[in-house]
């Protein structure tokens, strides 16, 4: 397996991993599906900003899994902190791809500076809570009921990862 940029080439892939999320999971509070336009679009504002966009490619050439991260919040105050996401496709799921994933975000977002990166998991998510609280990430918080999906109130946990150990935001840079 190789971990790559994306690229244009790879959409079709992200947009069937992403969907099927949509349409058979809670890893994405979406309900309805999106069409290769959107994801593009995607992939371009995350490209612009300066954010990675990475995939899990096996050595046939296929896609199984994607991860990202973005701004967590828009205000100013909040540039040193990233939510990232990470997907794997069903047949790729228990593998470590996942985790390989998100290692390699995990580095890109330190060699950016960023100092915090958060997880939104839906609460009920055991399998990628334990996979973040394998790569250091500390519960911080659980906001019961604030989604609904397939008819039932979902929660949400929130956990954090400390991406350096700086006591103040670099001077000059905040």
């Amino acid at each position: 397996m190789q971990i790559r940029d994306a690229t244009e080439d790879d959409i079709r892939a992200i947009l069937s991993i992403y969907n099927d999320a949509v349409i058979n999971s809670t890893a994405t509070w979406n309900e309805t599906p999106v069409d290769a336009a959107n994801r593009r679009a995607w992939l371009a504002d995350r490209q612009q900003s300066g954010y990675p966009v990475l995939v899990a490619v096996s050595s046939e050439g296929d896609v199984l899994g994607y991860a990202s991260f973005g701004d967590w919040r828009a205000f100013d105050g909040y540039r040193h902190t990233v939510e990232h996401s990470v997907y794997v496709a069903k047949d790729g799921r228990g593998a470590g791809l996942g985790g390989a994933l998100m290692r390699e975000l995990i580095a890109r977002a330190r060699g950016m500076g960023k100092h915090v990166m958060v997880a939104g998991i839906e609460a009920g998510n055991i399998a990628s809570i334990r996979l973040h609280e394998r790569l250091g990430f500390q519960h911080v918080g659980l906001l019961p009921q604030v989604g609904a999906k397939f008819g039932r109130w979902l929660d949400l946990a929130f956990l954090q990862l400390a991406l350096d150990d700086r006591q103040q935001p670099d001077a000059g840079k905040d």
